[in-house]
């Protein structure tokens, strides 16, 4: 049985745009490897895609997070640097407005794995609400988040998400890399 990647939200609106910050840059070259590695082996690698269109300031989310961002058709939709460039045409793709994709979910509903394993952004929405999609869709899936592949604008709610993945029976990796 295959393994499984899912790259969570890595787009240039949360890496280097409206969203951005200094951590989720530095995720880069991490992120890519594990895309070459799983493509190498044969393994499944997927793409959450945030994706707004222009009502998204009237939106729930909007009023709570007035700023414009990965508005599809706009620079800031697409994936990010060296990972954007390992995405093979393979790759599933699912585009989401909200923080989980429920269509990743029925995915991993009628396609098994041996292991998912969860990178990205940001930790403390998208990468927590994805995961729990994941362990939900697979329970009794080993599912982890390697804590040197995600990151979050702000590390006390970073460190509280591992923490209620962990609960979670959600393995985290590479723990020091957390802070």
């Amino acid at each position: 049985m295959k393994k499984c990647l899912i790259v969570v939200d890595y787009q240039k609106d949360f890496v280097s745009g409206s969203l951005g910050f200094p951590k989720a840059a530095e995720l880069d070259s991490r992120i890519a490897a594990k895309i070459k590695d799983y493509h190498a082996h044969g393994d499944v690698v997927l793409f959450t895609i945030d994706t707004h269109d222009t009502e998204y300031l009237e939106s729930r989310e909007g009023r709570y997070l007035p700023i414009t961002h990965c508005r599809k058709g706009t620079e800031g939709h697409s994936l990010f640097g060296q990972t954007g460039r390992e995405k093979m045409d393979t790759d599933i793709c699912f585009e989401k407005s909200a923080f989980g994709s429920d269509a990743l979910y029925e995915y991993l509903k009628r396609t098994p794995f041996s292991h998912i394993e969860l990178v990205g952004v940001v930790s403390n929405i998208c990468v927590i609400s994805n995961a729990i999609l994941a362990k939900t869709a697979q329970p009794e899936t080993d599912i982890s988040v390697d804590a040197a592949c995600i990151a979050s604008n702000n590390s006390s709610l970073q460190e509280a998400a591992i923490d209620v993945m962990r609960s979670l029976q959600i393995d985290i990796m590479n723990s020091e890399a957390e802070s």
